[in-house]
């Protein structure tokens, strides 16, 4: 289970850079502690919205995100749940595959130099094309492993996407060091703090963004053998604290070596003929294949929850037309976001619009299971309050997350 979790996790990773871009406009330092300082402060509502869902989990005998959503919180609030499930899914898609293609272009640049990072006006050839390898490596790798209905033979795969994962985070520190001269910056920027509190709250959707596996942590804890509570908890510290690491490390130095010019995909700022970045961006974009699946896996349930829902009464389906239904499900999910990949020119917007999305899941939603867990649960009157209270206070940040990650999007594109 903790592979699992922490694939899905690090298939973001690219989000650490774009966060410190951002953190702050004159200050590495400024933008390194607000970095740093705002991810341990998540930290504590990530873990907590774990613990919660995974408590609310066993309550409910759910499977699903939703369904735990809907068993506890009552059916208008699952619904709710489902759409804004679907969405983030959706969406997080999209980036998977827009990642993977950028990654696709840098290693097809790196084999046939003529290409775009040439700057020489021949057309490379049509296999190397981004659209045609994408669509092929969506055809022939990620449908094959995205069509079981189970995620349990993603085990294996997991464990490669995170070594893959902590690969990258190697590659960048040795990069750091070793090309000092080529890559790091001449001149950094000026320094100025009075921009380190604002910056702190502007980071804040990317790390939800880089740190949700909250999504897929109901699913995971379904397949677990070990279901019991101080385990759970165990396992979403570990994987939360691993992550932290990885991210603060390749942040930190993926920063210190391009500063304002870093890439929002960090592999993307490094040259394309380097031996070591190019079996960084195999092994990420392989990390990366092994996450779609588990998206997909998840999106087609919540598919399933909202056809099903007028049709409580209707008589369970032969094993044959549930695989025509999966099959079908998959291939139009895959079509869709692999459309929308192509034409998307940036995986910065694409992580504006999912972070404030995936607040939902890191702290409203299970700021309301808490709150309807303890309403029904005989605990003293201090406990109870202070749970409450707490699930309160999740939902209220959340809500603040979503909020602004939405006044970002807005100005985004005024600007």
């Amino acid at each position: 289970m903790a592979e699992k979790a922490l694939s899905f996790c690090f298939g973001a990773v690219s989000g650490s850079l774009l966060g410190l871009r951002r953190c702050c406009t004159s200050s590495i330092r400024g933008r390194l502690e607000s970095f740093g300082a705002t991810s341990q402060g998540s930290l504590v509502f990530l873990v907590s919205g774990l613990a919660v869902l995974g408590y609310a989990a066993a309550l409910s005998a759910q499977p699903t995100y939703q369904g735990v959503v809907r068993a506890v919180c009552g059916a208008a609030v699952g619904k709710l749940c489902e759409v804004c499930f679907l969405l983030n899914l959706f969406m997080i898609s999209v980036a998977l595959l827009r990642v993977v293609g950028d990654q696709l272009e840098k290693l097809c640049d790196s084999l046939y130099p003529n290409g775009t990072l040439s700057g020489v006006p021949q057309l490379p050839p049509w296999y190397v094309d981004q659209r045609f390898t994408l669509s092929a490596l969506c055809v022939l790798v990620i449908f094959p492993l995205s069509v079981p209905r189970e995620i349990g033979f993603q085990k294996y795969s997991s464990i490669l996407g995170t070594l893959a994962a902590c690969y990258l985070t190697l590659v960048v520190i040795l990069q750091y060091y070793l090309q000092a001269e080529s890559l790091r910056l001449t001149e950094p920027p000026q320094p100025s703090r009075s921009s380190s509190w604002t910056s702190i709250f502007s980071v804040i959707p990317t790390i939800c963004f880089g740190f949700q596996c909250h999504e897929a942590c109901v699913a995971i804890y379904s397949s677990m053998r070990n279901q019991s509570f101080s385990h759970w908890v165990t396992v979403s510290v570990l994987s939360m604290l691993i992550c932290l690491l990885i991210y603060s490390l390749t942040g930190l130095y993926g920063y210190l070596t391009f500063g304002e010019t870093v890439a929002s995909d960090v592999l993307m700022s490094y040259p394309g003929n380097d031996p070591l970045v190019i079996v960084a961006r195999l092994l990420f974009g392989v990390s990366i294949v092994t996450i779609y699946p588990i998206v997909v896996l998840l999106g087609r349930s919540v598919v399933k929850d909202l056809w099903a829902a007028p049709k409580r009464g209707a008589v369970a389906v032969s094993e044959a037309h549930e695989r025509r239904g999966r099959v079908a499900l998959t291939v139009t999910w895959m079509a869709a976001t692999l459309g929308i990949a192509l034409f998307v020119p940036d995986i910065g917007k694409v992580i504006e619009l999912i972070g404030g999305i995936s607040a939902f899941f890191i702290f409203i939603f299970p700021g309301l299971c808490l709150v309807c867990v303890t309403g029904t649960r005989s605990l003293g009157p201090r406990k109870k309050a202070a749970l409450i209270a707490w699930g309160v206070l999740s939902v209220l940040g959340g809500a603040f997350v979503c909020g602004q990650s939405a006044a970002l999007a807005v100005l985004g594109l005024l600007h």
